[in-house]
């Protein structure tokens, strides 16, 4: 059994983080603002600490409780909003973040997780994915991203605070029993999106350009179950802690959807019909963007569990649909 803080725990992956680790006996303790969180998804027999990663004393004072990991998920994540208020994002994700850095290694031994995106890559050169892609992230959300994944590696050489980095492709679905799911304010994720649209919540919903280069003309992407994110997790500790080295991975399901096949999957499990509208391209929005996951199955003999959309859809759709 582990002892370990969660940061970002009443978030979307983080809360369900917190329950899988619970259940398979880790002993969690949450820090989240609720800026972007939720108190009601946290689950009740976790340590819940209101605060900010913000707060260096915090974090000094936290972190000196001797936790075996920590895990990271309190970063903001709307590209949009990176493009229009960069300051918010190098503040949150990158200089406050530095607040749990700083904290660890006053508290050697600990390992860090830290929630990464496939944003540090940019447009891809090629296709899927793998870690030897070219870093070059075309936004502030993924340079902010990629700047702390290199203070991880800094950190590591200069202080020894061993991390893995998990690059996630695009996180999808729900708890599998619909007592969590997918939470924001405003949304911005097409599964949620197209299922608020079968709702009546909004009016319907955009395809932004249909004719890339693509078997249907709409843009592809790698969507992964969030549960099997979690386990992944749960496996990039457990390797931290049988002494395996700082790294970064990929997490992804290694195949690709578009956004028509989305659309499309999500009309037969809601069985409710779905407005679509075309509108024009969205500057930076790459035709595909698939993983190569195979590192992670290599090195945490990761693999997803769920590996089609179909199952992934139902999962959100039956936590929307209880709302």
């Amino acid at each position: 059994m582990s002892k370990i803080l969660v940061v970002g725990g009443a978030g979307y992956i983080g809360s369900h983080m917190v329950r899988l680790a619970l259940d398979q006996g880790h002993a969690v303790s949450v820090l989240d603002n609720l800026c972007g969180g939720f108190r009601d998804a946290v689950d009740a027999r976790a340590n819940f600490i209101l605060g900010d990663i913000g707060n260096r004393e915090l974090m000094l004072d936290l972190l000196a409780r001797q936790y075996d990991g920590v895990m990271h998920f309190a970063s903001y994540i709307q590209v949009g909003e990176s493009m229009a208020n960069p300051a918010k994002y190098y503040r949150n994700n990158l200089v406050n973040s530095m607040n749990i850095l700083d904290a660890m290694v006053a508290a050697p031994n600990t390992k860090f997780i830290f929630s990464s995106s496939a944003a540090v890559y940019g447009n891809p050169q090629y296709s899927p994915i793998d870690e030897r892609h070219p870093l070059a992230p075309i936004n502030p959300y993924g340079r902010t991203k990629l700047m702390f994944e290199q203070a991880l590696s800094d950190y590591d050489h200069a202080y020894g605070l061993k991390s893995v980095a998990l690059r996630y492709f695009n996180a999808a679905g729900a708890a599998p029993d619909s007592s969590l799911g997918e939470r924001h304010d405003p949304e911005t994720h097409l599964i949620p999106l197209v299922l608020q649209a079968a709702l009546g919540q909004r009016e319907g919903i955009d395809i932004y350009g249909d004719d890339y280069d693509t078997p249907d003309g709409t843009c592809i992407r790698d969507y992964v179950h969030v549960m099997d994110l979690c386990d992944a997790h749960l496996a990039a500790l457990e390797w931290l802690l049988d002494g395996g080295e700082s790294m970064a991975l990929n997490l992804g399901s290694t195949t690709g959807n578009s956004v028509r096949e989305v659309i499309d999957v999500a009309t037969r499990v809601t069985g409710r019909g779905i407005c679509v509208r075309n509108a024009p391209r969205r500057l930076g929005d790459p035709a595909i963007l698939v993983a190569d996951a195979g590192m992670a199955r290599k090195k945490l003999n990761w693999m997803p569990n769920v590996t089609n959309i179909e199952q992934i859809v139902f999962d959100a759709w039956r936590w929307y649909a209880r709302l």
